[in-house]
């Protein structure tokens, strides 16, 4: 890289900062960006569980701007630290993996980043490289860089610390560690959650004691989930996943408010620019572009990212049919729902179909005349549905699925 004009250092640092909580520090991270070298941009990720969802790719868009800016992305697979277990956010000690687990989901993971970052411009680590080779006397050098004071003040600490809960001698390994890996991959810039920040700084902190330059420490938000309040979670079940079919994922975006949508689009969104944000608000503003439909080109965009433009277009196309009666409802995917072979009546389909969580609040919606059929409104509750039906079942206007009734 020759050295960049201000101007383009400047456009640079709007697109590192978009969506970001927190640089530190930016003044260094300007002065780096001026040195007209590709940076080393780190970013670990514990293989806990073997499925991503798009909270979790917030960490990787930024990674892929950082690519798509010239810099050299880590993706650092932390297969030594899951098996202490990270104790962020936790108010109690996470079990630690087994190395099978670890190794099994690391590759599930290697897999799917790919579907965000460029694969020849990656590097694959594991923290195994290094922390496999250290003695216990290496370690124990390590722990003795720091205090058990300085640790007590990271927050989760702390309160447990305080509410006489335990706290384990290998949680406070944890940041030492991450920390160290930095160290290791001498990195100018570190990304993480903003419940990653007390590690980040122990990465600066430890490349300091090692004669290195400290790293740039930049955290993002966590993503909320469908629900528009809580952290996206698998556990709270208001996420994506990024595995999860272009009809889901249309479907489940669209599911989502306005304004929550902003947000999305600055933690998740690569096609809709700073400036194309800011114009769409306006036009929003003033009523000359309806919510729904940059909300439909951001699910668009989603969907296509995970499973190609083709499987994007069918599933806007599915979405437009089911939701606005554009279209042919054909273009939905077909979902099989096993039934008694004496059949099932709508609120029992429904369930079934897993569109309602239970059979009152499926009745409640058909006394609602909030269920369709096929875009009709059902009038009979006590039909019988039985194998062989095919249709499209909806309850209100965000939640449809298409149906074929077999015999259990």
């Amino acid at each position: 890289m020759s050295a960049p004009s201000p101007a383009s250092v400047q456009d640079a640092l709007d697109l590192i900062r978009r969506g970001t909580d927190e640089i530190l520090k930016l003044d260094e991270l300007e002065a780096r960006l001026k040195l007209g070298r590709p940076l080393r941009i780190k970013a670990g990720f514990d293989p806990t569980a073997p499925d991503l969802h798009l909270g979790h790719t917030v960490l990787l868009n930024k990674m892929r701007q950082f690519q798509d800016l010239g810099h050299q992305v880590i993706f650092l697979i932390g297969d030594f630290t899951g098996m202490i277990g990270d104790p962020s956010g936790k108010n109690a000690t996470r079990k630690p993996l087994t190395r099978e687990d670890v190794l099994a989901n690391a590759k599930t993971y290697a897999d799917q980043v790919f579907k965000v970052l460029d694969r020849d411009k990656t590097e694959v680590r594991f923290n195994s490289e290094w922390f496999g080779k250290m003695s216990a006397a290496d370690m124990i050098r390590l722990a003795g860089q720091h205090t058990v004071a300085r640790m007590l003040e990271r927050d989760d600490f702390a309160k447990r610390y305080a509410a006489q809960q335990s706290i384990a001698i290998h949680e406070f390994l944890y940041p030492l560690v991450q920390g160290y890996d930095s160290v290791a991959l001498e990195c100018d810039v570190e990304l993480g959650g903003t419940d990653q920040k007390f590690n980040l700084l122990m990465g600066r902190g430890l490349q300091e004691h090692h004669g290195q330059p400290a790293q740039i420490v930049l955290t993002m938000p966590l993503l909320e989930g469908l629900d528009g309040v809580n952290k996206m979670s698998k556990s709270l079940g208001n996420y994506i996943g990024i595995n999860e079919p272009a009809i889901d994922i249309v479907t489940k975006t669209m599911k989502i408010d306005d304004v929550l949508m902003w947000r999305w689009i600055d933690l998740l969104s690569f096609d809709i620019s700073i400036a194309d944000a800011a114009r769409f608000k306006a036009e929003i503003e003033a009523g000359t572009l309806n919510p729904r439909d940059l909300k439909l080109r951001l699910a668009h965009e989603l969907a296509a990212r995970f499973h190609g433009a083709e499987a994007a277009d069918i599933a806007v196309a599915g979405w437009n049919a089911a939701v606005r009666g554009e279209g042919d409802t054909a273009a939905l995917p077909l979902t099989d729902v096993v039934v008694p072979a004496e059949g099932l009546r709508i609120a029992a389909l429904l369930t079934a179909a897993g569109l309602t969580p239970s059979n009152s609040e499926a009745n409640r919606k058909l006394k609602e005349r909030a269920v369709r059929i096929d875009g009709d409104i059902v009038e009979d509750a006590q039909h019988v549905y039985a194998p062989g039906f095919e249709g499209v079942l909806a309850v209100g206007k965000r939640t449809f699925a298409r149906v074929r009734l077999i015999a259990g």
